[in-house]
């Protein structure tokens, strides 16, 4: 048995953040190359701390879901995962065990050779007919001067697609560091130009910052003026939204794998789900959602629409469908931590059982594997102190709350939660597994309370915050 973990970023105020890595996972679980595909984020859940808890195997293979090495890839993930290490990572991962779990992780998707396929095919997408004859490529990146590692698979893509000889010109330029994408006027000479942004997403850089830049007025811009005569720049779309990525994951997961032999069973992960669905046959509230068996199948709706007609409510039959209804407040807000008390109503879920643990994962991710190892006094609990004292970069400055501020801020983010917060000392006797609704652990600070007291601590923190940042 496999499983495969996605890594993304994720954002605490936008929702299209966790999009790619959800349509990636969706595309990869339809290969059925691994038992299981699961997502994991830095800035959502379940949060790089909980998602080996939610892998169901004892091999697993985690992809960073990133454009480029870097600070996320080489320190956050590593360090918040406690996979021991901390820095570039060799060319066919690293392999660590951990709790009795063997895991693989790898480099990011995009340093991977394979993505100058995806270039090309991105290029070949918003002008089939490009030649060496007439047309330059201009392979956009991000850059930045804290890491030349992100700067690095660019100009190794521009070298690979010079030396292929598709293009009469190749150029590498860049939003934040030297080339600069503005200086391409200067430097392109080709009639035609092919623009490909090697980004992850589709987002404000690739569909306001680099037009902008560039004068681009859609995806086909002429320049008559332009100093080595009449041009049309063709805008493709990004890298990374390429169907193809899928196909680079998959050539990084094997090659991680070597000769690695099947995973077991995590009797952990199996017997926390196998608990959970003996309560789920006799009826249960989880957070604030009733599951009700009918007929073989069961029923998933909020508590607040208990009793309304089944006619009256939207109805919903996949695990993605719940995911994508309940990721939003019924106010259209991004729900970033899924136990806050913001569930929307008006849905009701019919599902088998296979899909009912896949739909219950990603309306309260790792709640349930953290319940019953609490329930079976096997659930560490991480004080504050300990949360702070790992924050790197910007969250360092948390380190410098003093417990008033922590507590201050948990009181006006952790009382929307569902959670008892056994990081700061408070006690849980009974869960939701024993029949009480409400009872949910907590073991660790979030990282949305995380960035709260870093606001606290900065003095950023004003009306508007709190649980609805």
């Amino acid at each position: 048995m496999r499983s495969l973990v996605l890594i993304g970023h994720g954002s605490h105020l936008n929702g299209e953040s966790a999009g790619a890595v959800y349509r990636y996972a969706e595309l990869l679980r339809g290969r059925g190359l691994f038992d299981e595909v699961i997502e994991g984020y830095w800035k959502e859940e379940p949060s790089l701390r909980q998602v080996l808890k939610t892998t169901a195997s004892t091999d697993i293979t985690v992809i960073p879901m990133f454009i480029s090495e870097g600070y996320f890839t080489e320190t956050v993930i590593p360090r918040e995962m406690g996979l021991g290490h901390q820095g570039p990572v060799p060319e066919g991962g690293v392999a660590r065990v951990i709790g009795g779990r063997t895991v693989r992780y790898t480099l990011p998707y995009g340093v991977h050779p394979a993505m100058t396929d995806v270039i090309l095919a991105r290029a070949h997408e918003a002008l089939p007919d490009a030649s060496p004859q007439d047309t330059a490529l201009i392979v956009l990146g991000h850059g930045t001067t804290r890491n030349e590692n992100s700067s690095r698979v660019i100009y190794q893509n521009a070298d690979r697609l010079r030396a292929s000889g598709h293009f009469a010109e190749v150029h590498a330029l860049f939003l934040d560091e030297d080339p600069k994408v503005g200086t391409w006027p200067g430097v392109v000479k080709a009639p035609r130009v092919v623009v490909v942004p090697f980004f992850a997403s589709e987002g404000w850089h690739t569909l306001e910052t680099i037009p902008e830049d560039m004068g681009l007025t859609g995806t086909v811009t002429a320049f008559p003026d332009h100093p080595h005569g009449p041009q049309q720049v063709f805008y493709a779309k990004p890298v990374g939204t390429h169907a193809a990525v899928a196909d680079v994951v998959l050539h990084l997961a094997e090659e991680a794998r070597g000769a690695g032999g099947q995973g077991d069973h995590e009797r952990g992960h199996e017997a926390a789900w196998q608990t959970f669905l003996e309560r789920a046959r006799a009826g249960l509230r989880v957070g604030e959602v009733l599951l009700t068996p009918e007929l073989g199948v069961f029923e998933l709706r909020h508590m607040l629409d208990e009793g309304l007609p089944g006619g009256e409510l939207v109805t919903l039959v996949t695990p993605e469908g719940v995911r994508d209804r309940t990721r939003v407040t019924d106010g259209g807000d991004h729900r970033p931590v899924h136990t806050l008390r913001t569930l929307p109503r008006g849905w009701r879920a019919v599902l088998n059982e296979a899909d009912l643990r896949r739909a219950v994962h990603y309306l309260y991710p790792a709640v349930v594997e953290e319940t019953y190892a609490h329930s079976c006094h096997a659930l560490r609990h991480t004080p504050w102190a300990t949360t702070a004292r790992r924050q790197t970069g910007i969250y360092a400055k948390v380190q410098k709350a003093t417990p008033a501020q922590v507590e201050h801020v948990a009181q006006e983010v952790c009382s929307g939660c569902l959670r008892t917060r056994l990081w700061a000392g408070e006690r849980l006797t009974f869960t939701f597994l024993d029949g009480v609704p409400g009872g949910l652990p907590c073991a660790e600070a979030c990282t949305f309370l995380v960035a709260e007291v870093r606001e606290e601590v900065s003095g950023k923190r004003g009306a508007g915050h709190g649980h609805g940042h």
